[in-house]
């Protein structure tokens, strides 16, 4: 089946996040919290505004995004669970997914 979102809707794959903790805990389903990184499969044509123009989405095709945690409607394609939400539930975009820099942290007051 395939989908067009409308107006300023998207279609979201949820993209799941580790299993384990940074200091190697294994987390079981129960605990995990939902997902709220996705990654957009297709965007609809945007809003309108006062006027009637048409405002185009600020989201494309191909984005990495961060969406509210209880947001959007989940549908099932196939095997494939998807999310719908509306371009307010979009809370930012991934602009870069390269992993942390080491930073060095100093403890206040201490001085070598």
């Amino acid at each position: 089946m395939d989908l067009q979102p409308l107006g300023d809707r998207i279609i979201v794959e949820v993209l799941e996040e580790e299993e384990t903790t940074t200091s190697g805990i294994v987390l079981p389903d129960t605990a995990k919290e939902k997902p709220q990184r996705g990654r957009v499969l297709a965007a609809g044509p945007g809003s309108r505004n006062d006027k009637g123009d048409l405002v185009p989405m600020e989201v494309a095709e191909g984005d990495e995004i961060i969406f509210s945690k209880y947001g959007g409607t989940e549908i099932k394609l196939g095997t494939d669970e998807v999310l719908i939400l509306r371009e307010s539930d979009v809370l930012a975009k991934v602009i870069s997914t390269g992993s942390k820099k080491a930073k060095k942290k100093e403890l206040a007051g201490a001085s070598a």
